[in-house]
């Protein structure tokens, strides 16, 4: 198209390949080649040069939205091999997107304000499988079990911290121990095959010697705490769910020998190639040193 370009412009094969930095003959070879390609002729000799065809000039008024697709099109993929464009594909759950995964997405996104990120809530079972299947880039989700061809990276441990009615008598303390959720009516997460907080809570309440009363069991974090304000019962939570802020609801700090704090990790498929997820790492790396290393320092001030 470049080659067709300038014997446009200059009405002259002479002149164009002075203009192309190259000899005449394989200029005129390969607007040749572009004229038996598209079946029609695009010039006609004349005494001084040539002139376009009907056809030809049908072609020059293409030519430029051509070379600027394939010049958007060069840059792009260029782009896309450094991680600067595309998209990234992200599973994540219910109490996940209350603090510290959106930090990251955030983080990411300034650094890397051409890829488009898409979330998809899922569980943890089906982010795995997503994984397998590359129809997500990465997953975020907690007590992740180790599986072939997956690499898990923790990204912090957050406390344990119980939700419950702002007047419930057991709100009048400033921490509570297991022992207070004695007989208490608890709203667990599903107990789903796959080990998960639900799972947690009862083998504490059994090793500790604490009779587990389930209520209600939900799905996600905020049906948890919204069944809390409504008086349903208590819930043993992560400290980001203190960040819903309903009104009616306390949380108070989980002591247990057992019941200390969860890890959030990320998980993406070992050995992917993909620019977007080497990008992604980094930004996770940098938050895992920085950000969580800091939040950890601060909570055992606290403590």
């Amino acid at each position: 198209m470049r080659y067709f370009l300038a014997v446009a412009e200059e009405r002259n094969f002479g002149r164009a390949a002075e203009r192309l930095h190259m000899a005449q003959p394989p200029l005129s070879r390969q607007i040749q080649a572009l004229e038996n390609e598209l079946g029609t002729r695009l010039f006609v000799r004349t005494p001084k040069g040539v002139e376009l065809t009907e056809a030809g000039q049908t072609l020059l008024a293409e030519v430029p939205n051509l070379l600027a697709l394939a010049q958007r099109a060069a840059e792009r993929t260029k782009l896309a091999g450094q991680g600067l464009v595309g998209r990234l594909d992200v599973g994540l759950f219910g109490s996940g997107v209350l603090d510290v995964i959106p930090r990251i997405l955030a983080r990411f996104h300034a650094a890397r304000p051409q890829v488009r990120i898409v979330l998809h809530n899922m569980t943890k079972a089906e982010q795995l499988q997503a994984l397998r299947e590359r129809r997500i880039t990465v997953g975020f989700n907690r007590l992740v079990p180790e599986e072939a061809g997956i690499d898990v990276r923790v990204v912090l441990r957050e406390p344990l911290v119980v939700a419950l009615p702002a007047g419930h008598p057991l709100a009048a303390k400033t921490a509570l121990r297991l022992a207070d959720l004695d007989a208490q009516p608890m709203i667990t997460y599903p107990n789903v095959p796959m080990h998960g907080l639900a799972q947690e809570v009862a083998a504490a309440f059994k090793a500790e010697g604490v009779r587990l009363v389930v209520e209600q069991e939900v799905e996600d974090v905020l049906t948890a705490v919204a069944l809390v304000a409504s008086g349903f019962g208590l819930a043993v939570t992560t400290q980001s769910a203190t960040n819903l802020r309903l009104p009616g609801v306390a949380f108070r700090p989980l002591s247990s020998r057992r019941l200390r704090d969860l890890e959030l990790a990320c998980l993406w498929r070992r050995g992917d190639p993909s620019p977007i997820l080497a990008a992604f790492l980094e930004v996770l790396d940098g938050f895992v040193a920085h950000d969580a290393a800091g939040s950890d320092a601060a909570e055992q001030r606290a403590a």
